[in-house]
């Protein structure tokens, strides 16, 4: 179920990014995602559905970006995916 909510924010805003407001509603989308994403509040599903892209278009963003899909805390963590693999 999507849910609408209102934004507000000073018309200067738009002329100083040189941007519309359907862009940077969008990019402020996007902007959250990518945040929730690297603060693991939000899977790679989650993100890409909030930023209104395909987990793929996201994954690729995200490489853009260069933030890794891979969120090991530790060694430990990364050796173990490894073996599991």
């Amino acid at each position: 179920m999507l849910r609408k909510s209102k934004l507000e924010f000073p018309e200067e805003i738009l002329f100083a990014l040189r941007e519309n407001e359907n862009f940077f509603l969008k990019e402020i989308k996007v902007i959250a995602a990518v945040n929730y994403y690297k603060e693991k509040r939000l899977s790679v599903g989650q993100a890409a559905e909030l930023a209104e892209m395909s987990e793929e278009e996201f994954i690729k963003y995200l490489g853009g970006k260069k933030i890794s899909i891979f969120q090991f805390e530790n060694e430990e963590e990364l050796l173990e995916d490894i073996k599991n693999a």
